[in-house]
This record gives structure tokens, sequence and C-alpha cells, in this order.
């Protein structure tokens, strides 16, 4: 599409929006006296309207029967999770027996790491991301301890060639095939925190398993964000959180996915919790665990009911919405703003902002990280005075996130204007 960096033309995307009934499902912050523009959705997304009375039916629940809510009430908590795999199965690409939604994203890590992190002598390395998620690099580091390795000996970080800010394809791979001998595991971010690129996962975990490693990605800036094919590009694990993308509440439950080929080895190594015992048997209490043959068997403990009803809401929406619909607007979005970045640059006499992400569409999702070469922190804090939530990254980074649900192309114009009028 052509672009324009006309406030006639944003507005005319937003009226041919096939989405734009849904932002009036979500609470917008009120900044200044006015709502806000919200571009904060990669790190926390907004609360849907219908979340209050969803989480307000477990609560008369709760009031109604008390314990017997496990087995009674419209949505009995006993098997309240069991919807979650089939909606999350268009936004994972992925089989319903390999998803599973439980705990928070770091817990979800080691429990996964447990199972698929098993070194010896010979194959121990690990390959991450330079600038990956720092949860993401304590719950490496513990496991490689646990494991009696060191972090100097066993973690390959791979950065950036000189001059660079974002990771080349061909650059993981040749430091895959380039260890494969001692490696027994890459673990990346789907879509790194810092920079906003999204890595070929495809590629990269066809080429781990060529060196002989198992593959997995921490996916909490990728789910809800862009399109996902875990089963079809042969991904061994992931977890994700839902508080981002997938808007279901601050420290909302997390999930997990499992390839189909571990996900029915009721025989692999895990940390078992009664939760992941067979469902027949479960109230049985043996004393012998018994795993489900799905990726729930890898559960601890009864998920959070309040917790599952936020979560719920939110994917309601996604259902009705889309998620083909929800990837095609985010792509247009984050398009049109790196557009009006890129207009802001060519129209001054000077280069006013610098793109990190890359700019490729199959390389970024919603995010569009970017640095102010002069006064970077100065123009982050006249944001909140323009009645804009965006996010600070030190040393010297902002990132900006229009999302499909609730963002509009009209604010994307508008926060070009504000970046344009503080670099005059």
């Amino acid at each position: 599409m052509n672009f324009e960096n006309r406030i006639e033309f944003a507005r005319q995307l937003d009226k041919e929006d096939p989405l734009k009934k849904y932002r009036d499902q979500f609470y917008i912050p009120i900044l200044n006296g006015k709502e806000c523009i919200y571009f904060t959705g990669n790190s926390l997304g907004l609360q849907p309207k219908s979340a209050q009375d969803y989480v307000l039916d477990e609560m008369e629940n709760w009031a109604n029967y008390g314990v017997e809510g496990h087995f009674h009430g419209k949505n009995p908590w006993a098997n309240f999770h069991d919807v979650f795999s089939k909606k999350l199965q268009p936004i994972l690409g992925a089989l319903p027996e390999e998803i599973v939604v439980m705990n928070t994203l770091t817990l979800n890590l080691h429990l996964l790491l447990t199972t698929f992190y098993r070194p010896d002598k010979k194959r121990f390395k690990i390959i991450c991301e330079n600038r990956a998620f720092t949860s993401d690099l304590y719950a490496i580091d513990s496991q490689l301890k646990l494991h009696d390795f060191s972090t100097e000996d066993a973690l390959i970080e791979i950065k950036p060639r000189e001059g660079e800010y974002t990771l080349r394809t061909e650059d993981i791979v040749s430091t895959i095939k380039e260890n494969a001998a001692e490696l027994a595991l890459v673990l990346l971010g789907g879509i790194n925190y810092f920079t906003g690129q999204l890595f070929d996962m495809k590629a990269i975990t066809a080429v781990a398993h060529e060196a002989g490693a198992k593959c997995g990605f921490d996916l909490a800036h990728a789910v809800g964000n862009v399109a996902l094919q875990l089963h079809d590009w042969d991904v061994d694990f992931a977890c994700w959180c839902s508080y981002k993308y997938l808007n279901s509440g601050p420290g909302a439950i997390a999930g997990a996915y499992i390839h189909v080929r571990y996900a029915t080895d009721k025989t692999l190594p895990r940390l078992a919790g009664w939760w992941g015992s067979d469902k027949h048997e479960r109230f049985q209490f043996k004393d012998e665990f018994n795993a489900i043959p799905t990726a729930e068997g890898w559960q601890l403990s009864n998920a959070n009911i309040l917790s599952l009803a936020a979560h719920k809401a939110a994917l309601d929406i996604f259902e009705e919405a889309g998620f083909e619909k929800i990837v095609d607007k985010g792509k247009k979005l984050s398009a049109f703003l790196i557009f009006i970045l890129n207009d802001i640059n060519n129209s001054s006499s000077k280069k006013v902002l610098e793109i990190l992400t890359p700019q490729n569409e199959n390389e970024h999702g919603c995010q569009v990280s970017i640095l102010l070469p002069e006064k970077g922190k100065d123009f982050f804090n006249s944001l909140n005075k323009n009645s804009v939530i965006a996010d600070w990254r030190e040393p010297n980074v902002i990132r900006i996130t229009p999302v499909p649900l609730y963002n509009t192309f009209e604010e994307v114009f508008r926060f070009g204007k504000i970046v344009k009028e503080f670099a005059e």
C-alpha cells in the first residue's frame, strides 16, 4: 500500500478497518483529561470490558456453590481450562493436545527445560540471543548450574554484527552449525523484546534439529501478535505469557506448547504435580504419577480460576474478530508507523531518529523500537504530557506498539506529529 502522511488518509484507513468496532470493547486509560494513545500493548494489554463480568461470574459461583463449584455452575472449575487449547489453536498454529494453559511464563520455562535440557558431557551447550529477556537468562543460568555447568562454558549468546542492532538469520544458522557437536539446546525469544525482531523460527528449528539439538522459544512478544505455525515448524517446545498482546490482565495465567511427539510420551522426565495426572484417576490420589498424554501432563496444580476467566474474556474477542484479520491489521499499523517515522527523517535537515526494528514485514510484529540520537529521554518524558503511554528501555530505546484490537491509524499519525514537533 502507498501510505500518505496526512490525517485524512489515516482517518480513511480507520473508516475502512474491519476491526474498528473492537476498540469500544476495551477500557482506554485517561491521561491529562482525555483518552490516551496507548502504545504499550507489548508490555501490558488493555482490559476488555467483558473481563469484569467473566471474573464476577466465577466469584458468584464461588459464593453460590463453594467447593461444589468445581463440578457445578456455568463453567465447572475442574474442567474450565479445557476450552483454552482450542481457542489458542489458531493463534499458535498447534494441535489442541500440544497446548496447555498454566502457571506463569518463567515457571513454565523451568518446567520445559527440565524435560528438554538433558545435557551430558558431550552435548551441554545452550544458544540464545544477545539481549534475551532477563528472566530467560536467569532461567538458563540456574538450569546450567543445576547440571553443574557454568554459564561461561555452556552458554553461547549470539550478538549482532558490528554497527547492527539485530541478528541475521545466517549468523544464527552458522553459530548452530559451528557448535553442533556440543549443542544441546537452542532457546530464543520468538520476537526479541528489545528490538522487536521476529526470528525465522522455522529455519532455526530445522537447523537445530540437523545439529542434533532441541529447539524452543519464549513467545512472550510473539503470541497474539504474529502468525505462528509451531506444529508445522516442528518446534519442540515454547512458552508465553498472556498479559501482553492477549490482554488477559497483569500477572495473568500463561501457557506452554509441547510438540505432540513429546506431549503424548508419558515416560519423559518432568517435574510432576497432581493436576498433570490422569483426569480419571486424579481424585483417587494414587501414589504413582500417571501423566495425561497431552501437554496437560506438565501441569502442577489446579489453575487460578479468576485468571482463567479474564483470559477467556480476551480470547473470546480474538475468536470473534478472527486472528488472521488481527495479524493483517497489525502489519498494516506497524507499516504505517514505520512509514511515518521514515517520512519525518526524510523531510528533516538531520536524522531525527533511528529505527532499530527490521522494516521487512516478515521480520517484526506490532512493536517498533526507535532511538533518538539527541534528547531521547526528554522526548520520552514529553510523551506523557501529550497523553501518550509508550515504553522506555535503557539505555536509549523507546518501544512503540500500536496493536490492532484497540489502536487506530489516526493515533499513529498523531504520534508522528508529536515526534516531528519535538524534533523541530
